[in-house]
């Protein structure tokens, strides 16, 4: 195997031409703390606390506005995700129905209502990168979901069923038999999968970066190196000294549990850094691509329990993710993301079991964290009375949901009664994770049953989900 880099945030972190557009304001990112009251301070300088600065800029130009970071801007998760633009919401539909049923609300017609507001935002997110002049390689392929098994393929045709029941318009997702699957992607072993139209590809530091200079050309002020360790009604409490502001949003995602907050949707146990990580290859050889197709550079993915993720990038490369080692002790986090060599191998294991004839070679390894809450559904919350609000729980499909996130915060901050802020997200209670060693034996728990399951059923060809995998998805909270 030829050497690759591991680790050192992520590839698209270190791909020069990332690198390179915010290198100009970086200087001035290291820069004093502001020491006025500010109007708004953001406490992440990822994708939500972005999106957040831009839309407050676009509606408040006389706001004073402050982004703050403990690392640099696009370090966490928002520097080293996949790069969708998906339609999947970020949790449970079942959990947010159910728990909208309560508070008196139509369940699923809240469902419905957040599933068209996340296909919106998918929208939304390609006319700000395109009015603004940010090149992020954004193209609007799709997404499709492979299955390799008799048994996934079921579940594909109930998903797809149940997308219907949930807000999806019959024009937006398609079911593929086996040969029309792989007139668009040559995945040897697909016997059909399910096709959605709205998901869009990026390279999410270029749109991290390209984000963070259009806001500060708008005159919010972008410090790095700034971390929060503490937020209070009107303060946010850094290693570098006190920023004060009317509001304090945080943005943290898998981060929230590093902030001490009396604010709402804090805690240790709120919110659980859960690791996904990815490789990515070299260019392939034109041959290569003859062979396999994906003209259409659709996202992929599989309709594995332990599914992985996959986009063909603009310089041809591939590039997959999945959970690997999924949670640290004591909700550890990813650090400068090294991998470990044995999920290493299991992501290009999968490679080579969709595209068995290519010449692949891995040039990057690196993981991030994915904020987990304990029913795995994300919360939006703002509390007037203190001026503090919270955003996280994304799961995974945080690329499009940092966009609505951000202007549900802001609708919030505003006192408005919108669409937004009808959304079933809004204050929702997740409960909390279990103390440790509990948490951790689960967590691994549940991955453990998921691979066994489809170790189980690819090995058998089984036209039936394993009953393993019922129990472990009951087990996690993520059964519908």
């Amino acid at each position: 195997m030829t050497h690759y880099t591991n680790g050192e945030i992520s590839h698209w972190m270190r791909a020069p031409e990332s690198a390179g557009l915010a290198r100009a304001a970086a200087p001035s990112r290291r820069g004093a703390l502001p020491d006025e009251e500010q109007d708004l301070v953001i406490v992440g300088g990822g994708m939500t606390g972005l999106w957040t600065a831009y839309y407050a800029a676009q509606a408040h130009p006389e706001w004073r506005i402050t982004v703050l970071d403990s690392h640099e801007v696009g370090y966490g998760g928002s520097g080293r995700n996949g790069g969708w633009v998906s339609t999947l919401i970020p949790g449970n539909r079942a959990v947010y129905a159910k728990a909208a049923n309560k508070r008196g609300l139509d369940g699923k017609g809240a469902v419905r209502a957040f599933q068209h507001e996340m296909s919106a935002a998918i929208t939304e997110t390609l006319r700000v990168l395109d009015s603004e002049g940010i090149s992020a390689d954004q193209h609007r392929g799709g997404q499709l979901q492979a299955a390799t098994t008799p048994a996934a393929l079921k579940r594909l045709q109930a998903t797809y069923r149940a997308n219907l029941e949930n807000g999806y318009e019959p024009e937006s997702i398609e079911l593929l038999d086996a040969a029309a699957f792989k007139e668009r992607i040559g995945i040897v072993p697909a016997l059909g999968g399910m096709y959605y139209r709205d998901t869009a590809r990026v390279d999410p530091a270029k749109l991290t970066r390209g984000l963070a200079d259009v806001v500060e050309a708008k005159g919010v002020t972008i410090r790095e190196h700034a971390e929060v360790v503490r937020i209070d009604p009107h303060a946010a409490t850094t290693t570098r000294g006190v920023v004060r502001g009317r509001i304090i949003l945080s943005c943290l995602e898998a981060f929230t549990g590093t902030v001490e907050s009396d604010g709402p949707g804090f805690g240790r146990r709120e919110v659980i850094p859960v690791n996904s990580s990815m490789i990515v290859t070299k260019p392939l050889r034109d041959a290569d691509w003859t062979r396999i197709g994906w003209d259409g550079r659709e996202c992929l993915n599989d309709g594995a329990h332990t599914f992985v993720y996959a986009q063909r990038t603009a310089d041809n490369r591939i590039a997959i993710g999945g959970r690997g080692t999924p949670y640290a002790y004591a909700s550890g986090l990813p650090g400068e993301g090294v991998v470990d060599a044995r999920t290493i191998k299991t992501l290009r294991d999968r490679l080579e079991f969709f595209f068995p004839s290519a010449d692949i070679e891995i040039d990057h390894a690196w993981r991030g964290a994915i904020g987990v809450t304990r029913d795995w559904c994300a919360g939006i919350y703002f509390d007037p009375a203190t001026g503090i609000g919270n955003a996280r729980g994304y799961a995974g499909h945080g690329v499009t949901a940092t966009n609505l996130a951000a202007r549900t915060l802001l609708d919030r901050v505003e006192g408005k009664t919108t669409q937004l802020t009808q959304l079933p997200w809004n204050d929702h209670n997740s409960g909390t994770w279990e103390p440790e060693p509990i948490r951790w034996v689960g967590v691994h728990a549940m991955y453990s049953l998921f691979g066994v399951a489809d170790s189980w059923e690819e090995s058998r060809n089984s036209e039936n989900t394993s009953l393993i995998a019922r129990f472990g998805s009951r087990l996690a909270g993520l059964h519908e």
